[in-house]
Parts: structure tokens; sequence; C-alpha cells
């Protein structure tokens, strides 16, 4: 007798292959048998005129600090991912020495948008080492699995205390961080990770300690996974957004030939103010990518929801180094100072991220109430109602309302027909959820049912079945999760079960999106709420999800490599 059987259900087995009716087998957290299963289980689910798939595997994430406090692991696991990989941006909490847990909790807060107060409260700081960071993690019970990647900043923090954000390493410090990153590959990890982008900021407003890493580290952290033979890196580079620069191009070109491995590297998106320069990327990077220099691309319209007391998203602007871990009072001083504006207006002549189209920024939310009747329009508009200029208008609005007003930005992946391009672009890997992260901006965990519901449905730009190879086969294969990610005999038991007319939200992804305040001292995160076609979601062979209720079952692995 099996442990569980899904009968009736059309299996999308993540090979690309046409999908097809058949039944499921499952014992030991395996699957034992696909077709037309005639013998008994101890449980049953029903899967007619319902999808059965690999369960998705989110490659970019940071959960790295929720893990914690949350055992099913949201947004993720509501729709249907039962694999996230961490670690992601060079960024995290592990290892960490006891008596600097406050600057790795900052970094999070800059880099991540979660509030000091719930990590101060929420990191159970029950580990010194990477290794040690691991075990925990499944010691506390996990609703899904965790694929861990090693991010370079705490490393480098570990041994070079404060320093590290100044300065490269010396030949000394540099072998004992590859000591550390080695010992962090051989406990399980599936690489290690970087940034160069200048938003990337830390403690006190300083730049993450990866950042400051010389080509001589790289190479010598690259190393440890030649030698190894395993592994991936995964780096955040393109300081312009979606054109990868000469520079960077060497980076990747570094990486790829010292470490031997596949690198994936962030992020090619489409630019309102740039709208050949995706493909540009994608043409400048052919020689990498054959090499297995992989971007990540994102599937969902990237809307961000802010305010002006969390500065994330102007980081790369050197005019808003001020702003960065201030109190509000301060921080409205910077915003008034017309000597700060102009700085501003001049960086915006040289875009990176925004380009100054005030026609994308919408007040979204305000908290003072003479100021209501602005909820719902641009920046542009109000300007025009008040007859003044649009950039003071976005500061004087966050003034008068003491830096609440949320605001929405469409930052990227506005025009449908060239994302359509890039998600079926075989060079790519659909990602970049960003999952735990800017949690005072968006959630964009749910896009691998943004991209069943909305693309494949809905606006029939691929398959169902190559759209479930994109977000299931493709990312495991890259990380080397060999036993995730297709549905066959001997794999590992992670399947999702949704309902192909209802999956994806009928809302865009920032609208669908609330406010929930269930983060350690109440505070607060935007969330995605779990996604009405998902019926089912079994991890190693356990019903986690039944309906969208959660069965109490912690069914989730720390995954090794």
């Amino acid at each position: 007798m099996y442990d569980l059987l899904i009968k009736n259900g059309l299996v999308v087995d993540g090979t690309g292959a046409p999908r097809r009716h058949a039944d499921v087998a499952i014992t030991g957290g395996k699957i034992v048998e696909i077709g037309n299963v005639r013998d008994g289980a101890k449980q049953v689910i029903d899967a007619s005129d319902l999808i059965v798939s690999p369960g998705f595997v989110d490659p970019h994430t940071h959960y790295d600090a929720q893990i914690c406090w949350d055992q099913p692991l949201s947004s993720a696991s509501w729709h249907g991912v039962t694999t996230v990989v961490m670690g992601n941006c060079g960024v995290g909490i592990a290892p960490c020495k006891p008596e600097v847990r406050d600057i790795a909790a900052w970094d999070l807060v800059n880099v991540e948008g979660i509030p000091f107060e719930a990590l101060a409260q929420g990191i159970t700081w029950d580990w010194v080492s990477f290794p040690e960071y691991m075990d925990a993690a499944q010691r506390r019970g996990l609703g899904i699995n965790l694929a861990f990647l090693a991010p370079l900043t705490p490393f480098r923090h570990f041994v070079m205390g404060e320093e590290s954000m100044d300065r490269a390493a010396t030949s000394t410090e540099t072998a004992q961080i590859q000591a550390l990153l080695r010992e962090a590959m051989v406990a399980g990890a599936f690489g290690w990770t970087t940034t160069t982008i200048l938003q990337h900021v830390g403690y006190k407003g300083r730049p993450l300690a990866c950042r400051q890493a010389s080509r001589e580290e790289l190479t010598a952290y690259a190393h440890v996974l030649r030698d190894l033979g395993k592994g991936v890196i995964e780096t955040t580079l393109t300081k312009s957004a979606g054109t990868l620069a000469d520079d960077e191009y060497e980076l990747l070109d570094l990486l790829l030939t010292e470490s031997g491995r596949p690198v994936t590297w962030l992020a090619v998106v489409d630019c309102e103010h740039k709208p050949e320069a995706a493909q540009e990327s994608l043409r400048k990077a052919e020689p990498l990518i054959k090499r297995g220099g992989i971007p990540q691309v994102n599937c969902l319209p990237m809307s961000n929801e802010f305010n002006l007391h969390n500065p994330f998203l102007f980081g790369s602007h050197p005019s808003w180094k001020p702003a960065f871990n201030q109190p509000v009072e301060e921080q409205m001083r910077v915003y008034r100072d017309p000597s700060f504006r102009q700085a501003f207006r001049a960086e915006l002549q040289n875009p990176r991220i925004f380009a100054g189209n005030w026609n994308l920024v919408e007040v979204r939310d305000v908290h003072n109430p003479a100021l209501k009747s602005l909820e719902g329009k641009t920046v542009v508009e109000i300007a025009r109602e008040r007859g003044t200029d649009p950039l003071d208008t976005f500061f004087d609005i966050a003034v008068e309302d003491h830096l609440q007003t949320e605001y929405v930005i469409a930052l990227f992946n506005v025009h449908e027909d060239r994302v359509a391009q890039l998600i079926n672009d075989p060079r790519g890997m659909i990602g970049l959820s960003d999952g735990g992260a800017h949690v005072d901006m968006h959630d964009n965990a749910g896009y691998c049912t943004y991209l069943l519901g909305n693309w494949v449905r809905d606006k029939q730009v691929m398959t169902l079945e190559r759209a479930i190879q994109r977000v299931t086969a493709e990312p495991a294969a890259f990380f080397g999760i060999q036993d995730r990610g297709l549905l066959a005999v001997g794999k590992a038991a992670d399947l999702v079960i949704f309902d192909y007319n209802t999956i994806g939200p009928k809302l865009s992804p920032i609208r669908h999106q609330e406010w929930r305040r269930d983060l350690p001292a109440g505070g607060r995160r935007l969330v995605w709420p779990a996604d009405r076609g998902v019926q089912y979601t079994i991890v190693n062979g356990s019903v986690l999800y039944d309906q969208q209720r959660h069965t109490g079952a912690l069914p989730g692995q720390v995954l090794r490599s």
C-alpha cells in the first residue's frame, strides 16, 4: 500500500513533454509509480480536472531571517513553491559572531526592508558558523525545502570586522575567508553569492562588505568551487538596470573562468527609458551564456510600493546617502533641503534605475487626512494641480505626510510584448522573486502562479508544458538540485496540484498584494495572498497545503549539495 496516491490528474512532468492523464503513487517521500495505478494508498487525492506538476523551484530569495519565525515560509509556499534558493545578493546572517549581530541585522534592514525590531525579536541566533546556521534551520522545522547559498558579506565581516565595508582583504584574510567558504560548501551549500550594485548598502549606509572584494579575492573564492568540483555563483551586477556594462562582462568572465562552474547574474529587465537594453545585453552576454553565465529574468510587471523612510530604491544615488538609517525628522530635513533636491535632479540625467518619469509614480496611500484626495493620482497629475515641479511635489507630499505616504512606482517590465519576448528566450532563467526581501515594497513570491495564469492561460505566449519546465526543472538543474524539479520515478515527491482555469491573480500583482502585521514585534509586510488555483502542495510526500489550508505538517528539508 502506498503512502499517498494522486488519482486522475493531468500530469505535466517538467521535461517539456506533452501532458498526460496518469496517477502518481508516493511512498517514503519518493515517487514510486506514474501511470494507471491499481493498488491502494493510506491517503488518496482525486485530481480530476486538475494539473499535477513538480513543485516550483524559486532560484532567488531572501528568507534568511524569516526561516527563524515562519516555518511554512510564506508567501512562497502559498503559491506551490516547494524549494527556495536562499542567501542571494551577498547578504545574510551567517556566519556571525554574537557581538556583531546588530550589524548583520542592519544589512537586512537596508537591503531587504525588514524592520529592525522584527529582526531583533525574530532572529533566533542559534548559530555562529554557516554549517551551524543550516543545521539550526532543520532543527526548527520547515514547511518547504531550503537550498542555501553562502553570501559573501557575512563571511568577509566575520574575518575582517567593520573594515570589510571599507577595503579589500589582505592575502591572509582572503585565505581565512576562503577556508570558511570551503567549510560551508563541504556542509552542503550550493555555492556563494555577491553583489556590485550601488543601492546595496548595509550598516550605517556603508557598502555591503562583499562590494569591497577585490578581483584577487573573488578569484580565490571561485577556486573553492573549482577545487571541490561543485556549486554555482550568483551575482547582482547590473548597476544600470538592464544593461550589462563592460566591467560587469569582465567580472562574469573572471568568475566563470576561475570557478569552472555556472554563474547566474541579475538581471535582464525591460526598461521604460532604454527599450533596447535587455536584448542588447543578451546579445552581448551570448558568449558567457554559452559557458553557463545565465541571467535571470522576471515575468512580473515590476512595481514597488515604497515610502521615503526607507529610501532603498534610490540607494544608487550618492545624494541620498544622508537619508539612510536616520530618524524621520532628520530625513525630512534632508528631503526639504534645496541642495539635496538639486543634486538628485542632476543625477537623474544619467539614470540607473529610475529615469525621472514621474508619470510612473503614483500615490497609493496617505496617512494625513488632508492629503486623501491625492490617492490614486500620479505625481505629475498632482504637480499639475499644485502648479509645482514634479520632483519637488514628490518630496513635498512625503514631508507633509511625515514620510508615511506610500507610493507605487512602475520600474521595469511595463511593456508586455517585450516581457513576453524575454520570458520565452531560452538564454535566461525565470526567477528573481526576491521572496522575503523588500517586504515594505512588494511581494513577488507568486511569480510562478502569475506566469501560469497570465502568460500561459490568458495571453498564450508559451505552452503550459514549457512554462512548468521553466520554473521547475530548469532552476533545479542549474543549481544541481538533482532530485527535484521533475515528476519521475525515484525523484523526491514535491508536487503542486492546481486548477488551470483559476490559477493566477485577477488583478495586477501590486494591486493584489495586501499589508499584514504578522512579522515579529508587530512589524508589517506586503504579502501576496494564497493563490485560489493551488489546490494541494505536497513536499517530500506529505501534504503541506490542502485547499490553501496548512495541514500542520513540516516536511521540508535543508537540501545539501
